[in-house]
């Protein structure tokens, strides 16, 4: 990298993950909600978010615990053009 004017950087996607985010209860002391989550590599790049919903719904629905969050987590690698 330079050390004045423009820098020309770019980025590429290395990877993909959906998160979802369940309920398991109540901390005993803290009375504060408790989760636990179950992550899913390899997420398709040009999955949308309605997609990833969809997908992440329907696993849900094979869950005993309540779901309470479903997130994306994007990995990329920067570098100089």
């Amino acid at each position: 990298m330079n050390g004045g004017g423009k820098e020309m950087a770019e980025t590429n996607l290395t990877g993909s993950q959906l998160r979802l985010k369940f309920e398991t209860g109540h901390h005993p002391t803290s009375g504060e909600v408790t989760y636990k989550t179950k992550s899913f590599n390899n997420v398709q790049a040009d999955a949308t978010p309605g997609n990833l919903l969809t997908v992440a719904n329907a696993l849900a629905s094979l869950q005993t615990l309540p779901l309470a969050g479903v997130e994306r987590f994007d990995k990329s690698e920067i570098y100089e053009q």
